[in-house]
């Protein structure tokens, strides 16, 4: 393989740890709003943070592709 290959494979493999980390954040989560029996605006505003946190990540790395692909950075 090729150091670019390499450098693709790293990529694709960090992105798809972090997802996997997102889903367990997401399942522990659910588990203690449901044993905390929290009530539904603060389950709605912690899924909320979540759902932010998550869109500004993946945001991020959408703007890094395309700088990269312009060749900005």
């Amino acid at each position: 393989m090729t150091p670019e290959q390499y450098a693709i494979a790293e990529t694709i493999g960090l992105n798809l740890f972090f997802l996997g980390i997102f889903v367990f954040i997401g399942l522990a989560i659910q588990d203690v709003l449901k044993k905390g029996e929290v009530p539904k605006f603060g389950r709605v505003f912690v899924w909320l943070v979540l759902f932010l946190g998550c869109a500004g990540f993946v945001a991020k790395g959408i703007i890094q592709f395309f700088w990269e692909n312009n060749g900005l950075s």
